[in-house]
């Protein structure tokens, strides 16, 4: 499975974007289920503005079960809210401790993101070791 981050929902269903046709050609060639939080679906359709056709598109794709979505708990709220503590001298928001959160939840560490920067800084948990993510492509 693939953590999606909120930079290539909003790149694939906004043809305006700069990532626009990267993102597409990427979606096109993954087999692998994707998988986001509420957290990165919030910023997604803020971003791409709620009466835009980007945001009607993107809903037909969760409905369409394009995307899985996974939801935290109070134990993963709390853990995401810790990771932003952790990240302090590198600032994490909730869309981005929820991907970390739910990559040590599922015991993943691809994700597909524009934020290369930020998740190469991020470690996720996976079991005693904290892992580096596999930057989708």
């Amino acid at each position: 499975m693939i953590l999606v981050d909120t930079g290539p929902l909003v790149a694939l269903f906004d043809p305006k974007d700069p990532d626009h046709k990267a993102c597409r050609q990427v979606l096109s060639k993954l087999t692998t289920p994707l998988i986001t939080t509420v957290a990165v679906l919030t910023e997604a359709f803020h971003m791409l503005r709620p009466d835009s056709h980007g945001s009607d598109n993107l809903k037909r794709f969760v409905t369409a079960r394009g995307i899985s979505v996974w939801f935290m708990d109070d134990r993963s709220l709390a853990r995401a809210l810790s990771l932003m503590d952790e990240y302090r001298d590198h600032p994490m928001d909730l869309a981005d401790a929820s991907l970390v959160t739910a990559a040590e939840t599922l015991r993943t560490r691809k994700v597909f993101t524009l934020d290369k920067r930020d998740f190469r800084t991020y470690r996720a948990k996976l079991g005693h070791r904290r892992t580096a993510f596999t930057i989708v492509p």
